[in-house]
């Protein structure tokens, strides 16, 4: 996983995030699987989208009947960059935007053992 860190939290990008990624989210205008850790140890989901892609998703929505575009932790930033990304999560820290938010579980925590839930059959 890349992360960057900064003083008081880690912005962790998702394993498969590398340059051409990096490219691909700004073109998509989108990027789910980030997380901000903090010091602790604990760990917040965010997902990223430019004013565009959010315009368009919300557009599609409505045009299938759909009422509401919903993303834990959803920050709308105006590109989609690693700059902008780091920018908008400082900001959200200092702003204390993480502070009424569940963190993340382990997976052990959850249950999930080497990438399975042990009664996968039954969800």
């Amino acid at each position: 996983m890349m992360q960057t860190q900064l003083a008081k939290f880690t912005v962790v990008f998702p394993e498969w995030y590398d340059d051409r990624a990096e490219w691909e989210a700004e073109s998509k205008g989108w990027l789910p699987g980030v997380e901000v850790e903090f010091l602790s140890g604990v760990r917040y989901p965010i997902t990223f989208y430019d004013p565009v892609r959010l315009s368009q998703d919300l557009e599609h929505t409505s045009g299938e009947g759909g009422a509401v575009i919903a993303e834990t932790g959803m920050a709308v930033i105006p590109a989609v960059t690693r700059v902008g990304i780091m920018r908008a999560v400082e900001t959200l820290v200092a702003e204390g935007f993480f502070d009424h938010l569940r963190p993340l579980r382990d997976a052990a925590a959850n249950g999930v053992v080497n990438g399975t839930y042990p009664h996968s059959g039954d969800m």
